[in-house]
């Protein structure tokens, strides 16, 4: 009975770390490139196009599955009141994802609880989890791959889950390779399933683009390389991915180049994964995987100039996870080791995070959102353009249609760039 008991622990963790973070729902922070997914999927919804503006089909959003996810929202919560429902979604499905990986590190149900609750408070964690992006999404479908996949052996799971994840972001490519490589090193045997599932991901994906949209990747990839796109040195490349490495590395941005926080947490994660995979457990599996994945999805972003602090949340949470792990397995002081994590990064962490969250949000929901409600009130024609960077919240509030600088949603700008350069 007992047991039983305390094996609810991890559940009624995700209960009360999503009920936390509906506070910060109060900030109305939320990411600019979410309200281009969402015009897209109120787009879909009005001219049963997947577009930006109107009839004229363009993948300006990084995901085709959030998509059709807030198209779904829109439909039964309508326009006026999807958006707080999704958030809350988007959390739900995150916090269950630190679940899935607690099952996969863990084996003490508190410490599966106490994990789930201070990973979900982390300023990743809150970010992915009320700033309206795909990544709650990509997060749960990715710890449902390696839990019910890989822990589980459910062979379905590794044919439909990879169509899936890429479905979701094409760049999980880097995180589908990383999990074969080291369940290919690890078991000695290639698991054909997958190896299905993971190319009818590509071919799927691809597939979609090209017929849809007569394009082999979506427009923003193609948008942003065009626009960013520069010809240096290997030594300008290599000082610039110093430059670009304390702060989109570490969970703290400061300003300038250099972000000792970031050495010091970089050190711990380094030493602490050494320590656990030395013990040979079964979970070692696992933290290869995201180890590995972790540094190679920063260092491949960092590298080609990715100046976008999205692409960083999963890599950053995922490469704590040995810390969390160390600190609640010690046999000796647990409590004294787990409070000074606590008062020394996870509280200031959150402190930092609400303020930022405070901040911004209320800047751009009063400001931009208040650009967009007056534009849609002064200008009654929404066929008239506006031009402008970025293009999230003014289009999103003021209806009207839209060139960005940078060519995300309409393409005619790029052969402008392309004359330019």
């Amino acid at each position: 009975m007992a047991e039983t008991k305390n094996s609810r622990f991890p559940i009624y963790a995700v209960i009360a770390t999503v009920a936390f973070k509906l506070l910060f729902l109060l900030t109305h922070y939320i990411q600019e490139d979410a309200f281009i997914t969402w015009r897209v999927a109120q787009n879909l919804l009005d001219y049963g196009v997947i577009g930006f503006n109107g009839d004229t089909k363009i993948s300006a959003s990084t995901t085709h599955l959030y998509v059709f996810v807030s198209y779904i929202f829109n439909l039964v919560f309508g326009k006026e009141y999807f958006i707080e429902p999704l958030l809350i979604f988007n959390s739900l499905l995150f916090t269950i994802g630190t679940l899935l990986l607690s099952h996969l590190v863990l084996k003490n149900p508190w410490h599966k609880a106490i994990f789930i609750f201070l990973i979900g408070i982390l300023p990743p964690s809150i970010k992915i989890s009320i700033l309206g992006m795909e990544y709650g999404l990509l997060f749960f479908l990715e710890m449902s791959l390696l839990y019910y996949g890989f822990f589980k052996g459910k062979k379905w799971v590794l044919t439909i889950l990879p169509v899936l994840i890429m479905f979701t972001r094409i760049d999980t490519v880097i995180f589908l390779g990383i999990v074969f490589l080291v369940d290919l090193f690890w078991n000695k045997k290639i698991r054909w399933n997958y190896i299905f599932g993971g190319a009818l991901g590509v071919l799927s994906t691809v597939a979609f683009n090209w017929f849809y949209f007569g394009e082999l990747v979506n427009n923003t990839i193609t948008a942003k390389k065009l626009l960013y796109s520069e010809n240096l040195t290997i030594q300008q490349h290599i000082g610039y991915f110093f430059k670009s490495f304390g702060n989109f590395w570490g969970m703290l941005k400061v300003p300038g180049d250099f972000n000792p926080m970031t050495i010091v947490i970089l050190i711990f994660e380094l030493v602490c994964f050494i320590y656990l995979i030395r013990q040979r457990e079964k979970r070692n599996y696992f933290l290869w995987i995201i180890f590995l994945f972790g540094w190679a999805k920063q260092i491949i972003f960092i590298s080609q100039k990715s100046l976008f602090d999205w692409y960083y949340w999963v890599p950053q949470l995922l490469l704590f996870v040995p810390i969390l792990i160390f600190v609640l397995e010690q046999k000796e002081k647990r409590n004294l080791w787990l409070s000074l994590l606590v008062i020394f990064y996870i509280f200031p962490m959150l402190v930092f995070q609400t303020v930022h969250c405070i901040a911004t949000g209320n800047g751009e929901w009063n400001y931009r959102r208040t650009i967009g409600t007056f534009l849609n009130q002064y200008e009654k024609d929404k066929n008239q353009w506006i031009l402008l960077e970025p293009a999230g919240y003014v289009p999103y509030f003021s209806g009207l249609k839209t060139i960005d600088e940078v060519g995300l949603v309409d393409k005619q700008i790029q052969e402008e760039i392309k004359k330019i350069k």
